[in-house]
């Protein structure tokens, strides 16, 4: 089946003639994505050349500012040249390498935010266990648990997906290639196919979310113990900053995957996919720069060299 059908392009729909001003659309899509671009660059740069970043925290900042950059790196360049060139086709292989890459970063970042969440709660919650529960063995342990077993959802969903029976209409209903959108051009039963992709994406995201917020739970009743009003305020704003990339992502996630799809409108599942594939990964970066004092003395530091 495969074979069959590799020679096939499919047919993206264009998100910027959707909008009454294209020209305004596709240029403040394109300033997003040299904003995080450059946002994701630099964090990463700078936590890689100022040792002191050189902890668990910013390791795993590092993680999500990579996966930000490959993220938006995946879909916008595409749309752009599509604009430009009026030419919405893409190959099968470029759409299941499209799909594949999708569904790898979401999963991966899905698994990596409870582990940014369970590293501040080691943080606050057992300072002095931190060395050992976050040591640099166990952080790399944790990524590379995160990111094979994302690769590894990916490949399974990605082989089963483009190896189903295709129909002769090729018009994809969205802007990139994703498994729901895909689903609805096959000529065949699918219904027990989308109920394995809806657990899927609930082992990806309950358990993850339940992680996240006893983390945080913890992390609140640590923190009105304490009497020092500038570690509160300091443990405060870290924790903030978190919670406001989770709250992005994850939002935007379960709207997606856990609503009936009655409530999935063609438009307001664009919207949907363009905040965590587009907005958030330019926002991360702001996000955490301008609420971490940290990374403004590194990039002070390394500005002035």
């Amino acid at each position: 089946m495969f074979m069959q059908t590799s020679g096939r392009d499919f047919l993206l729909s264009d998100l910027f003639q959707g909008t009454s001003a294209p020209w305004t659309f596709f240029a403040l899509t394109v300033l997003d994505l040299l904003g995080a671009l450059l946002g994701s660059t630099t964090i990463i740069t700078l936590i890689r050349a100022d040792s002191q970043l050189h902890s668990p925290m910013y390791f795993l900042l590092r993680q999500l500012s990579l996966m930000d950059l490959l993220c938006i790196s995946t879909f916008v360049p595409k749309m752009a040249l599509d604009f430009l060139s009026r030419d919405q086709h893409i190959s099968f292989l470029g759409s299941s390498i499209q799909m594949y890459l999708f569904t790898s970063l979401v999963g991966t970042e899905c698994l990596l935010l409870a582990v940014m969440a369970y590293d501040r709660y080691v943080a606050i919650c057992h300072p002095l266990h931190y060395p050992i529960l976050m040591c640099p063995r166990v952080c790399t342990l944790l990524v590379l648990t995160s990111w094979l077993g994302a690769l590894l959802n990916a490949s399974i969903h990605d082989i089963y997906t483009m190896n189903l029976p295709y129909s002769a209409s090729r018009q994809i209903h969205h802007f990139f290639c994703e498994i729901p959108h895909l689903l609805k051009l096959v000529c065949a039963d699918t219904s027990q196919y989308e109920k394995g992709v809806f657990v899927s994406g609930v082992i990806f995201l309950l358990p993850p979310i339940s992680a996240i917020l006893a983390s945080y739970g913890h992390i609140l009743f640590t923190v009105l113990g304490m009497r020092s009003s500038l570690g509160l305020r300091k443990t405060l704003a870290t924790c903030s900053s978190n919670l406001t990339v989770v709250s992005l992502f994850y939002g935007a996630a379960i709207f997606k995957y856990f609503l009936p799809k009655s409530y999935h409108p063609r438009e307001r599942d664009e919207v949907l996919s363009v905040l965590y594939t587009i907005l958030t990964p330019t926002l991360n970066p702001l996000i955490y720069s301008l609420r971490n004092k940290d990374i403004a003395r590194a990039l002070w530091r390394l500005l002035r060299k």
